[in-house]
């Protein structure tokens, strides 16, 4: 059993499992007894603590995430720092890796990958402003909430220090994927050795393969200095060529030359969300060597100066000759493209334009059959249309045009529509209030206690959430407090006031204020009689008339006067005489 579990660390971490272990350091579900709330620990391997100048950096890089305060990165709580013990404290996430969702998935939607990676730099870039550089993004370190909320977790922890002597195994694969040509050097990192890392990972969620793989991780590691990847669309050709552009961008192997910021990226990336035909202008290099297994040592295991040294720098010797050899190259291939273009002019050939009306973007990106085809997307409102879909194109369906041709769609953009609060409104005024929206309305009935009968007692989306018109929003309408069956009491011959009590006690109503009359058999202000008669059954909020005693019947009284309310009938005046 791990020698950390059903322990309580200084007083107030009480350590319930193992939710997981890297090369590093062992992650544990706590219960945190001071907050009251579950966290999760971060407890540095025994190995790593004795290292004086790794404590170091860990103590200081800990206390700088902890001042990372962002949506999509693991929140830090507390650090401590002893001589034989040093953890982390942070927020518990349940959630599982982007690793393992990789695993069970395979290859992920360009959308669902594109919606991940924007979470990722926007917590990279709350990071960088503060300075702070991952160095260590991968899959692995990437945690996947059930709602699909991304946070980033392991910030600084994984970095090796400079002032030691290194070695790279097998046991480094799962960074050595990730890792930017500068760290696999040795050189400083910034904020560009981040995006890198996340271009090779959107690489593999959207084509399920990595871009560099080896039988060691030495191997990979020059890899990532040397070759470029495979283009991810020969690997999956759903990828929007803009996205490809994207992650080729990021994975430049001169940092120079990749976006600047993640700033940078992300905003081309919502623009490939927004609009899966645009193409950037992006003056990347991209020369093929795809294939290369290079394996320059037989040994499994290899130092930082085996590859800085020799393996690296030599080829900077020969730069000269490579760029003769390269513009030599380049020079052939132009004269070549021209005799090509020149033999093969497809401007003259035509097609029919196919009709796009009525398709949305995700049905004529999806379909094969649209491939090769030139779009650029416009947006405008038409009101017989649903959102995202095509309402007109130019030039229209059945047109004959080049191949070389661009075809426009128009699509739909329809302004997201808030809900109000339809609480306590009648159900006629609400769903009258939806259908102005353009809205469909669905009733579903219940029971309520507290709203009134065929009011609303809630919306489906609810208040202040946006829907888009054609949408269907669901009021719950009250059938009234919840209707039992129950025996009425048989309230005859008690006084009214009495008889009123008992009923409305059983959840009757009563009805009396006009039933009073004159009675020979009864006391003034006794029930005579009453419906539904006593012991007969009857639903809860049912009404019970009950008929109540004005006393005897005066034949020569002047003044009768009936009582109206609950207070006791006035008695008749000037009485002479009564009939038996």
């Amino acid at each position: 059993m791990d020698r950390f579990i059903g322990k309580r660390l200084d007083g107030r971490y009480e350590i319930n499992e193992l939710v997981g272990a890297g090369g590093m350091a062992s992650v544990y579900k706590a219960y945190d007894i001071i907050d009251e709330r579950v966290v999760a620990i971060k407890i540095l391997k025994e190995e790593f603590v004795a290292n004086d100048e790794f404590k170091r950096r860990f103590k200081n890089e800990s206390k700088a995430i902890a001042v990372l305060s962002h949506p999509n990165i693991v929140k830090v709580f507390d650090v401590s720092f002893g001589d034989v013990l040093q953890y982390i404290v942070m927020e518990y996430c349940d959630g599982i890796t982007l690793k393992d969702y990789l695993k069970q998935k395979g290859v992920i939607d360009w959308e669902e990958a594109a919606y991940f990676t924007v979470q990722v730099l926007k917590a990279l870039e709350h990071a960088h402003e503060k300075g702070i550089v991952h160095r260590d993004i991968k899959p692995q370190n990437i945690i996947l909430l059930k709602d699909g909320t991304i946070k980033v977790t392991d910030f600084g922890i994984a970095r090796f220090s400079r002032s030691e002597q290194r070695t790279i195994t097998d046991k480094a694969i799962g960074s050595v994927h990730y890792i930017s040509p500068e760290q696999a050097r040795g050189d400083a990192t910034d904020g560009k050795s981040d995006i890198y890392s996340v271009g090779v990972m959107l690489y593999e969620m959207t084509t399920g393969k990595l871009p560099f793989q080896a039988d060691s991780a030495v191997s990979v590691a020059i890899m990532q200095l040397q070759n470029e990847p495979e283009k991810p669309t020969e690997f999956n050709s759903s990828i929007p060529k803009g996205l490809e552009q994207i992650i080729l961008l990021a994975m430049q192997k001169e940092s120079a030359e990749r976006y600047p910021t993640a700033f940078d990226m992300l905003k081309d990336i919502e623009e490939i969300r927004r609009n899966p035909y645009v193409q950037f202008d992006h003056n990347y290099r991209i020369t093929h060597q795809g294939g290369m297994n290079i394996n320059p040592k037989s040994d499994m295991e290899y130092t930082a100066s085996d590859y800085q040294d020799s393996d690296i720098d030599a080829p900077k010797k020969s730069n000269t000759v490579k760029v003769l050899a390269i513009v030599a190259a380049l020079f052939v291939i132009a004269m070549g493209g021209l005799v090509f273009y020149f033999l093969n002019d497809s401007s003259d050939k035509t097609f029919v334009c196919p009709n796009f009306v009525g398709k949305t973007l995700e049905e004529i990106q999806s379909d094969s059959k649209y491939d090769g085809y030139q779009f650029s997307v416009e947006y405008g409102k038409q009101e017989d249309y649903k959102n995202n879909q095509v309402y007109n194109q130019k030039p229209s369906a059945g047109t004959k045009m080049k191949s070389t041709s661009k075809i426009v769609l128009i699509v739909n953009k329809i302004d997201p529509i808030k809900l109000s609060d339809y609480k306590k409104m009648s159900y006629e005024e609400a769903k009258s209030a939806l259908e102005e929206l353009g809205l469909k309305v669905k009733k579903v009935t219940k029971n309520d206690d507290d709203i009134a009968e065929n009011c609303v007692i809630k919306s489906s989306p609810s208040a202040n959430q946006t829907v888009n018109k054609g949408d269907t929003v669901t009021l719950y309408v009250s059938l009234g407090p919840e209707r039992y069956q129950d025996t009425v009491p048989d309230v005859t011959g008690l006084y009214y006031q009495d008889a009123i009590s008992t009923l409305r006690g059983k959840g009757f109503e009563v009805d009396y204020e006009n039933n009073w009359i004159y009675d020979n058999s009864f006391t003034y202000g006794y029930v005579i009689s009453q419906s539904p008669t006593g012991n007969t059954n009857a639903s809860s909020g049912d009404t019970v008339k009950i008929y109540i005693s004005k006393g005897a019947y005066y034949t020569k009284a002047k003044t009768t006067i009936a009582p109206q309310t609950e207070a006791e009938p006035e008695k008749t005046e000037e009485v002479e005489s009564a009939e038996e």
